[in-house]
């Protein structure tokens, strides 16, 4: 049975993760990386504060999800091929083949070159511009490791916890929120702050545990209502509290509003798409077909044009955006449909064989 909200949810969240970026190539909080602001004051900044708490964990739970559906007609043997050719491949190999090009653009944008020596061998340089060239990758590359520990853990487990997890109830899920945040105080890398190893891994699983139960997603679906609500409450207070505040880093992404915000809109999501989103059209079935390709593809047209107009026009902005988000949306899709088509690159690339 195919769980047409689960798709919906997919690439609906792969659209707002195209619009984050959009308004961070220009933002004022994060500096690095980007171009920067157009003005003291951009009050669009505040989008990435309502999205940033909760888009990559609601995809991290959906993946777990999936991974259980996937295990309910393959084999650990099938899962772990798929999940590495898929994966792995293009967030490692793939690097090497496309992600130097992403690479110079993000080291243009932050003048990396002018820093480093002249007389650094260009082998070197090329490895440096691979490994700053990983970009939104980041994200496959952490569901490839929780992937991996999946598998041992279901040699060990033998379905005790997931059959527990089918026991949860809406309050059972709404105390979640408790190891959530607990989760998000551990395993966070120092330098490189997406890679939050802790509470991305902890949905990972509590959505492969707990949340791949149609019932439990039917109980919370009950209270859609009420869930949706408290998030859009726990949206403003969060809002209040740390607008102008770095919220890509602690304290304020592992804050108490930060982590009560995402969880409630996890849960409001999982409901109200559960119960309004279920359903199938051409143009859902176009974005679940293409939402990967735009995921691994938008993030080199958006900056690549951004850093365009930043050093060799004045263009304000508005415009600016408008073009930048044309960009994203239209040249992930395009480069997607392009090698897509190209044997033996499309494999390292998006993990491949056959163009669907």
């Amino acid at each position: 049975m195919r769980r047409y909200y689960i798709d919906n949810i997919r690439w609906g969240t792969i659209i707002l993760v195209v619009l984050y970026h959009v308004i961070y190539m220009f933002n004022g909080i994060i500096p690095d990386g980007v171009i920067g602001p157009f003005h003291e004051n951009q009050y669009q900044d505040a989008l990435q504060y309502v999205l940033y708490p909760w888009f990559m964990v609601l995809l991290f739970l959906i993946a777990g999800m999936c991974s259980r559906y996937y295990l309910e007609n393959h084999t650990i043997k099938e899962f772990v091929k798929s999940r590495t050719e898929k994966l792995l491949i293009p967030s490692t190999l793939g690097l090497f083949v496309w992600g130097w090009a992403q690479g110079y653009i993000s080291m243009s944008i932050s003048d990396a070159f002018q820093k480093l020596p002249d007389t650094m061998p260009k082998p070197v340089l090329f490895f440096i511009m691979v490994l700053s060239g990983t970009g939104v990758l980041w994200f496959i590359q952490l569901l490839w490791l929780f992937s991996m520990i999946l598998t041992l853990v279901r040699r060990f487990e033998k379905g005790t916890l997931f059959s527990l997890g089918g026991k949860a109830n809406c309050i059972a899920c709404l105390f979640l929120v408790v190891p959530v945040y607990l989760s998000g105080l551990v395993l966070n890398a120092p330098v490189i702050v997406v890679y939050r190893f802790g509470i991305y891994g902890l949905t990972f699983f509590l959505g492969y545990f707990v949340f791949a139960h149609d019932e439990v997603i039917e109980k919370i679906s009950r209270f859609r209502i009420p869930l949706l609500l408290a998030a859009i409450i726990a949206c403003i207070c969060y809002l209040l509290l740390h607008y102008g505040d770095n919220f890509s880093v602690a304290p304020t992404v592992n804050s108490i509003p930060a982590v009560l915000f995402l969880w409630f809109a996890c849960l409001a999501i999982l409901g109200c798409m559960y119960a309004w989103g279920n359903k199938n059209t051409p143009l859902t079935t176009f974005f679940t077909k293409k939402s990967f390709g735009l995921y691994v593809f938008h993030y080199l047209p958006l900056s690549a044009t951004a850093y365009a107009l930043h050093k060799y026009t004045r263009v304000p902005a508005l415009p600016s955006y408008l073009l930048v988000g044309i960009a994203a949306f239209t040249g992930g899709l395009l480069l997607y449909e392009v090698i897509s088509r190209i044997p033996i690159v499309r494999w390292f690339i998006l993990g491949m064989k056959k163009k669907k």
